[in-house]
Formats: C-alpha cells, structure tokens, sequence
C-alpha cells in the first residue's frame, strides 16, 4: 500500500491526475491548487466547465461531516474561503463562486491528502452525462487511458459504498438545501 501512495502522491505532485477509490465511488483527481491539472480533469471528463467539482480536504475544522453518511457540502464563498484562503486553484469555484467540500472517512483518501498538503480534486470516474461506474471495473477503458496514474482496485482501498454522497448546500445565512439525499 504504501508504493501505491507513494506513486499516487508524487502523481500529483507532478501536476497529474489519479484515479482512485473515495468514501463513495471510484473519482478522477489531482491537487487542488494546480489550475492546469484542473483543467486537464475537465477535459479528460469532456465536461463542461459550468458543472464545477469538488474537493475532498483533511482538516479539523471541518471534522463534523464524520461519522455521517459521505456527505459533501456546497458553501458560498464567504464559507468556504476563510478555512481555505487561496491555496486552491481559481479554475475550481462555480461561476458564483461556491465550492463542494467534503472530508472523506476513508483511510486511503486521507492518507493522499495528509501527505499531498494539500485537498484533492474529486469528481466520479466517468465521461461528461454518463452514468457513474458504482466498481473499478464499470470505469470506461478509454477513460482510464487519460489518467496518469490508477490506483489498483485492492480489497483494503474499497469502501463499500455504491453512490455518491449525500450533497447539501450551505447558505449564507446558514440555512441548509438538501440536493440529493
């Protein structure tokens, strides 16, 4: 496991993208503070920028989202900014400047993160409008030739989990919208 970290970390490091297992289903990444690695997911995914992605972060202050079902929050800029400041690329925010965050619960995930410095890019590991692949072996074979680096689908790397997570956006005034239970 750990040669598989080690490779995925300096992937990234390097200005790559990984596929890997998350808290809930297998997702393209790469460092959060990189824009041209940003770009590089969106035009592997052939996707949109206006459709944004999210990150996954490994900091105390955001320890509530543990211990519930994966849950990924949209906050507006004003919420998400002074935890995060800058060090994030300018590429990643939605046009109206929010951002989808969440702390995944999963060891692997964690591990990349603590070790990057840094968030990690998360989006699922399929093409623009296609259905995400619920197992490593339902990603398109096209789409695992544009990654750098795939993580090998090992037992102890899986969750279990099937779907994406749970997506609820925080309001300014702190108000709750549930976007998919």
């Amino acid at each position: 496991m750990k040669d598989i970290i080690d490779t995925a970390v300096a992937t990234l490091l390097s200005g790559g993208t990984i596929l890997y297992p998350t808290d809930t289903i297998w997702g393209i990444g790469c460092d959060a503070r990189n824009g041209a690695a940003v770009e590089r997911i969106y035009a592997i995914k052939e996707r949109d920028h206006s459709k944004s992605m999210l990150l996954l972060v490994e900091n105390e202050a955001w320890s509530v989202a543990l211990g519930e079902r994966p849950t990924t929050y949209i906050l507006p800029r004003e919420k998400w900014q002074p935890l995060l400041g800058n060090a994030i690329a300018d590429n990643l925010p939605a046009a109206d400047g929010s951002l989808g965050i969440r702390v995944p619960n999963h060891h692997f995930c964690r591990e990349i993160i603590r070790r990057l410095g840094a968030p990690i890019v998360s989006t699922s590991a399929n093409f623009s409008g296609q259905p995400s692949p619920c197992s490593y072996t339902e990603i398109d074979e096209e789409l695992k030739k544009r990654i750098d680096y795939c993580v090998p689908p090992l037992e102890e790397f899986l969750s279990g989990e099937t779907q994406g997570s749970r997506i609820v956006k925080i309001n300014i005034d702190g108000s709750q919208t549930i976007i998919r239970s």
